[in-house]
């Protein structure tokens, strides 16, 4: 009987490394999952980009052709204000934490699928019973109570002969490796959103100070217009037009404190405060904007972006699905094997006499399921080919989006050139006309009008200093992150990290036991 037993053991042996040979073959049941070629443009926008910006503010912007993405790219800004709130938020934030543990759950499911499709299954069985069984006319009227004991380890393994198992393995790991992508892109979203909102509160915040010091000089224009008025130096209409142009100016500052605490309660959310603890206002005049921005190749670019990566590995599990569709099609085998102890008192079943063991072995073939199988390997291609479509669409989409945001750095750097230009000017009006409504050479309100007009420009200079800032901080979110092996960050930190210093490595073909489709 032990001769026998070995036989049948070898025999499985035989036949496990037999279904690896077969699973080779189930490599060309779907397609192989590798992104389709795309376009390389020569460059981003409809005309080529400069190699800089237009000097603003005396500064100008470079774009570093063929550079890296910039991981932790808000401390350029010079800020440890704003290096904090970032820091904060990426250790805080509800949203990216529950984003982490959806990851952290992600990948045990795969274990766990692994575990149970690519290893037997080996249980421990205990079955005591008591039982009554009828009674047999031929032998009399009465009936037979019996107990029995029986105590087993059953193994049970499915055998992957098409790669099924391997296929559906692999497509979950893919899946898990978007939201890996996924994370990351939450990541550097959080950091760009709380960059932002930093910079555009701090903007709102010099916008209302400079709109409050021109609503003081419209009020005080309308004053002198009554005064004058009732002196009868001014006509009626004179007079409602001061305080018309007092009422405009006045109506504007409640919208701008709207935007403004409607800021700093964003800020304060991204953060993981709540809206009444939102932390101060950063100086706008604190921030430097960053000289040399990265502007990485198209071809790199499809590797650092997040967005991308996650697109390319939804289509490893689209392909997958194929295979898998294709592999249920064809035989199944599976092995089954106890062995144990039982007998119908407690000293048989432990005896030598007590001892029972089989082996058995099953195998299918799909025959006729009413077409759904036909119907579910054309859906999984289907299903392929809308995933390739939506990655030609991501890819394109981070193209543009590339290209808009150098178009916009360029005509920020000329408009705030323009603007710093006309602010410099009317300060030098308003100076001269003050000193010389100080030597009484003309009126008071020919100063007040002077300052006016400087203060409005200066309201130009802050606002498109504002979106040079943040036009910025908009190019570095669009470069991505460098990829997991140049960032040296395989292993990860958790979501606390700072984005592309703490990323989580994507699962490999051979953490997932069979990799891609092909």
């Amino acid at each position: 009987m032990a001769t026998s037993v070995f036989k049948r053991i070898g025999q499985a042996r035989a036949l496990v490394v037999g279904s690896g040979a077969l699973a080779l073959a189930a490599c060309s049941f779907g397609p192989n999952g590798n992104a389709p070629a795309m376009p390389q443009p020569a460059h981003y926008g409809a005309e080529p980009q400069p190699t800089e910006t237009v000097p603003a503010q005396g500064v100008t912007q470079q774009f570093v052709a063929g550079a890296k993405p910039v991981p932790a790219w808000w401390r350029l800004y010079q800020s440890d204000d704003l290096n904090a709130l970032v820091d904060e938020g990426l250790r805080n934030s509800p949203t990216l934490a529950a984003t982490d543990k959806s990851l952290t759950a992600a990948r045990e499911q795969l274990r766990g699928q692994i575990g149970s499709s690519m290893l037997p299954t080996v249980d421990a069985v205990a079955q005591p019973a008591r039982q009554r069984a009828l009674a047999v006319p031929e032998l009399g009227p009465n009936t037979f109570l019996y107990n029995t004991f029986v105590g087993q380890l059953q193994a049970h393994y499915t055998i992957d002969l098409f790669g099924a198992s391997r296929l559906a393995n692999a497509a979950l790991a893919s899946r898990v490796n978007v939201q890996v992508y996924q994370l990351e892109s939450a990541r550097r979203a959080l950091a760009a959103n709380i960059v932002t909102a930093a910079i555009t509160a701090a903007s709102m915040h010099a916008q209302i100070d400079t709109t409050e010091r021109l609503v003081t000089l419209a009020n005080e224009d309308a004053r002198d217009a009554a005064r004058r008025y009732a002196l009868g130096a001014i006509s009626h209409a004179d007079l409602l037009n001061a305080q018309q142009s007092a009422a405009s100016v006045s109506a504007s500052l409640p919208g701008l404190k709207q935007q403004w605490a409607t800021t700093r309660h964003a800020l304060a959310v991204l953060i993981g405060r709540t809206p009444d603890a939102a932390p101060p206002d950063i100086d706008l005049a604190q921030l430097q904007v960053p000289q040399r921005v990265p502007v990485v190749v198209p071809s790199e670019l499809l590797r650092a972006r997040p967005d991308v990566q996650a697109a390319d590995a939804a289509l490893k599990a689209a392909a997958a699905d194929v295979g898998v569709a294709t592999a249920q099609m064809y035989p199944s085998l599976s092995l089954t094997a106890s062995m144990g102890q039982g007998g119908f008192s407690w000293p048989v079943a432990l005896s030598g006499a007590g001892a029972i063991w089989a082996v058995a072995g099953s195998l299918s073939q799909p025959i006729f399921h009413g077409g759904a199988l036909l119907a579910q390997r054309r859906a999984a291609q289907a299903t392929y080919d809308a995933t390739t479509e939506q990655y030609k669409q991501t890819v394109l989409a981070a193209f543009q989006n590339v290209a808009d945001t150098l178009a916009a750095l360029e005509h920020d750097a000329q408009a705030l050139d323009a603007a710093n230009v006309a602010a410099r000017a009317a300060q030098g009006i308003s100076d001269e006309t003050a000193a010389r409504y100080r030597l009484g050479a003309v009126p008071v309100s020919a100063a007040r009008s002077s300052e006016q007009q400087f203060r409005n420009a200066k309201l130009d200079e802050i606002r498109y200093t504002g979106a040079r800032l943040t036009d910025t901080a908009a190019l570095f979110q669009a470069m991505g992150t460098p990829p997991v092996e140049e960032a040296g960050t395989a292993g990860g930190k958790g979501a606390g990290a700072p984005a592309g210093e703490g990323a989580q490595p994507p699962v490999s073909s051979s953490q997932s036991q069979g990799g891609s489709a092909g």
